[in-house]
């Protein structure tokens, strides 16, 4: 089988339609989610300032098993480290990635650590 090289744009597509309907505030910053193939990434914006409020990945934090393992860690990071700031409420921002797997691993931890969304 030839190599296909994968293609991102209907990714960007559906990250783009999420992002019209999701927009964080200042009362409800927006919890954004990036996975690559071996990495997964969190981050809580503020879109109204334009500035990132807490930020964690998964090359940061350490879990002994695989990717998903990964992920609920870094939920659990960057809930903690929102909470420190003072932030309890946010929107969830899947990044064009289906609710499933790693992104919902992310959630589930973030949401077991105290965020509320």
């Amino acid at each position: 089988m030839a190599n296909r090289k994968f293609d991102q744009r209907p990714r960007w597509i559906r990250h783009r339609r999420v992002r019209r309907r999701v927009l964080g505030g200042g009362d409800r910053p927006r919890l954004s989610v990036f996975r690559s193939n071996r990495q997964i990434y969190a981050q809580i914006i503020d879109d109204a300032a334009g500035h990132t409020l807490v930020s964690a990945s998964s090359i940061e934090t350490e879990s002994d098993g695989g990717k998903t393992d990964a992920a609920k860690s870094v939920g659990a990071a960057v809930a903690k480290r929102a909470l420190e700031q003072g932030v309890h409420k946010v929107v969830f921002d899947r990044g064009g990635y289906r609710y499933h797997g790693r992104v919902k691993a992310l959630a589930d931890a973030a949401r077991a650590e105290g965020l509320n969304f």
